[in-house]
């Protein structure tokens, strides 16, 4: 790295601190606090090579250093190791921006592409078991004699709604946005629009069409004092001292609060924040795949637009694993 401004010496840790000083001006004080972190480790990094960056000038910083850097990291975790390395890099570019040294910068983005670790894919995570069991809690809760035609309307709609997002893959605003029109009952399938305004065709399973027609006919003589077309009257409303006699959707924060409660009803208080509307959407496409094998289905019904997303469902328990092994290996033994 040759230098610009010879006339005056310019250390690097001089050059780290303007870096720093530009990103807390013009980023959030999160990003700027986990900048500074990055450059604490980068010149750390370099008094472990013998290099004094109090002393050194910045045109003696060499590319290589984000090569070093990413060796530095190897004990990190790989999202931190990646997101450390984009702060170095963009240390370089500032020194070229501010005309400190010249700096090759492909080159500097290089050695990052070529030495950094890919973060690795997390699995999706989700307590099948416990989801079950309160889908079985919302299913027996309906019979339980109700406070008053409001708690009744509740346990009818929260057994609807849970099963609805379990056995349909809707996430939570779809299923929120759902019209009583937009159901076709003879074929068992509604019309939704989903991410990017994209329309996709829904399917509803039978015991989830029943729990849907159970919850609208107790709420018939709501519907029918409203003076709107059934069609547009929301699938899921509010039933609460706010929305009174009157038909008014629920909203994805009354979803998550459906799920919250249920949890702590079925599963205990400890358990709530661990199941979300969405560990619902996971339970679908985990079952789709484990019943038919068959990837192309659960991307489709799930509606991902990248068969890399439905990949990440495609995945055994430690129990299958031994299982399918004992079966193979040991049946004749």
């Amino acid at each position: 790295m040759a230098t610009i401004e010879t006339s005056r010496q310019y250390s690097i840790s001089r050059a780290a601190a303007g870096y720093l000083n530009s990103i807390s001006q013009a980023r959030s004080l999160n990003t700027a606090r986990t900048y500074k972190n990055a450059m604490q480790a980068f010149l750390e990094m370099l008094r472990s090579r013998k290099m004094d960056p109090e002393i050194l000038d910045i045109s003696e910083l060499p590319e290589d250093a984000v090569a070093w850097m990413a060796a530095y990291l190897k004990n990190h975790a790989p999202a931190t190791e990646r997101l450390y390395l984009t702060a170095v890099a963009r240390f370089f570019e500032y020194i070229a921006a501010e005309n400190l040294a010249s700096v090759n910068l492909p080159r500097v983005h290089l050695l990052i592409q070529q030495r950094a670790r890919r973060p690795g894919i997390r699995l999706p995570q989700f307590p099948k078991d416990a989801i079950e069991k309160v889908l079985d809690h919302v299913m027996d809760h309906v019979n339980a004699i109700p406070k008053d035609e409001n708690d009744q309307l509740r346990n009818l709609r929260d057994r609807a709604f849970l099963l609805t997002l379990a056995d349909t893959g809707l996430r939570v605003h779809e299923a929120c946005n759902l019209r009583r029109g937009d159901l076709d009952w003879n074929e068992g399938r509604a019309l939704v629009t989903g991410k990017g305004d994209r329309q996709a065709v829904v399917r509803f399973s039978k015991r989830c069409q029943l729990a849907l027609k159970d919850y609208l006919s107790a709420r018939s003589s709501l519907d029918g004092s409203s003076g709107r077309p059934l069609g547009s009257l929301p699938l899921f409303a509010r039933h609460d001292k706010g929305a009174g006699r009157k038909i008014k959707a629920i909203t994805p924060t009354t979803g998550r609060n459906i799920v919250a409660e249920r949890v702590r009803e079925s599963l205990g208080a400890e358990a709530v924040g661990t199941i979300t509307p969405h560990s619902f959407r996971h339970y679908f496409v985990t079952r789709v795949l484990q019943a038919s094998g068959n990837l192309k289905l659960a991307q489709e019904l799930a509606r991902h637009r990248s068969i890399a997303v439905t990949q990440r469902y495609a995945h055994l328990s430690d129990n299958e694993l031994d299982q399918g092994y004992f079966e193979i290996f040991e049946e004749d033994q």
